[in-house]
C-alpha cells in the first residue's frame, strides 16, 4: 500500500547495498536504482552518498529513512488492526531452516499450522545455520530456526527447545555395547563430519574446547558431508563414527542400522527462533511464532529436554 519508491529506498537504507536490496525485494538492480533515483527526484536532493562501491545516508536520506520507518509501522498498525476486527489472517510468509531442523522438526509444525490457518502460505528455504542468519540479517526471510548459537546482537534470538546430541555407530562397531562414549574416545575413531557453517559442526566444536575447524584438526576426519542423511548412511556403510541429533536417528534406531551412544559428558543444543528487532509487519507472522512456541513446548524432543 505504501509508496513503492518510499519501500525500494527503505530497503535500500536499511542494508546500505542497491544489490541486496534488489534481492530482497527481487527486483534487477536498475528497477532498485531507477525507484531510488525517483525519490530523490521528488525531494530534489541526493538521499544517498555513493563511493567506491560503497554507500551512506546524507542528511536527508537519514531524515527520510526515520520517517519512512515511522510511516511503515502505522501501515503495519491499521492492517493488524483491521485484520484482528475482521479475524482474517492470510498472506505469505518465508521461513528458513538449517538442516535438521526443517527435515525432521518443522514438516509436522507447518502441517499443523496450515491445518489451523489454510489462508496463510509458507516458503521454507533450507540451508546450514549461516546461511539462515545471513538471509535473516539481509530480511530475505520473515523468521530463521536454527540449530547453533547466533552471534549478531542485533537479531532476537529466541530458543524453542533443547536438543540432545548423541554418537552413531554401526551395531558391529567395538563401542557399539558402550553406555556412554567420552570426547577421548571420540577422537581414536574415523569421523563423519558436517559442512563448514552447520550448526552441529559448530556445536561439536566448542563440546570439544576449540574453534569450529575442529573438523580440521581435532578429529580423524573419514569425510566431510553436506546433510544428516548422508552422515548417517555413511556411519551404517561402516565408514566412520559421526555426533548428530537424536531427532534425526529415530527410524534408524527402530531398524537397528544404527546404535546410539550418549556422550559423556552430555551434549545439548538449543533449537531457537531467530528474526529482526522491529516488530513483525503481518499478524500471519505474530500467529505462525506464537503457533511454533507452543508446538515446542508440547512436542519434546525425543531422548531430549
Amino acid at each position: 500500500m505504501a509508496d513503492r519508491r518510499l519501500q525500494v529506498f527503505h530497503t535500500v537504507a536499511r542494508l546500505l547495498s542497491f544489490t541486496k536490496a534488489a534481492e530482497t525485494l527481487h527486483m534487477t538492480q536498475p528497477a532498485v536504482t531507477f525507484q531510488v533515483r525517483q525519490l530523490e527526484e521528488h525531494f530534489n536532493t541526493r538521499l544517498f552518498d555513493r563511493t567506491h562501491n560503497r554507500i551512506s545516508l546524507t542528511e536527508a536520506g537519514q531524515r527520510v529513512y526515520e520517517y519512512a520507518n515511522r510511516i511503515f509501522d502505522l501501515y503495519s498498525d491499521m492492517e493488524n488492526s483491521v485484520r484482528e476486527m475482521t479475524g482474517e489472517i492470510s498472506g505469505a510468509l518465508t521461513i528458513g531452516a538449517s538442516t535438521t531442523i526443517a527435515e525432521y522438526m518443522l514438516p509436522a509444525l507447518l502441517g499443523d499450522f496450515r491445518a489451523k490457518y489454510p489462508d496463510v502460505t509458507v516458503h521454507l528455504k533450507v540451508s546450514n545455520t549461516d546461511g539462515v542468519v545471513s538471509m535473516v540479517e539481509n530480511n530475505t526471510i520473515d523468521l530463521g530456526v536454527v540449530e547453533a548459537p547466533v552471534s549478531n546482537k542485533n537479531l532476537v534470538v529466541e530458543p524453542c527447545r533443547n536438543d540432545q546430541l548423541v554418537a552413531i555407530l554401526p551395531p558391529n562397531h567395538p563401542r557399539a555395547a558402550a553406555g556412554t562414549i567420552s570426547i577421548g574416545e571420540l577422537l581414536q575413531y574415523p569421523f563423519i563430519c558436517r559442512e563448514e557453517g552447520s550448526g552441529t559442526r559448530e556445536v561439536i566444536g566448542e563440546y570439544l574446547g576449540r574453534q569450529a575447524t575442529v573438523c580440521d584438526v581435532g578429529l580423524n576426519i573419514a569425510m566431510e558431508l553436506g546433510s544428516p542423511e548422508a552422515v548417517k548412511g555413511a556411519v551404517e556403510a561402516g565408514m566412520g563414527i559421526s555426533v548428530v541429533s537424536i531427532a534425526t536417528i529415530q527410524k534408524e534406531l527402530k531398524l537397528g542400522t544404527l546404535v546410539a551412544i550418549p556422550l559423556d559428558p552430555a551434549l545439548e543444543r538449543p533449537f531457537s527462533f531467530v528474526h529482526q528487532k522491529q516488530k513483525f509487519r503481518l499478524r500471519a507472522m505474530e500467529e505462525l511464532l506464537s503457533f511454533a512456541r507452543q508446538y515446542c513446548k508440547s512436542h519434546a524432543t525425543p531422548g531430549g529436554s
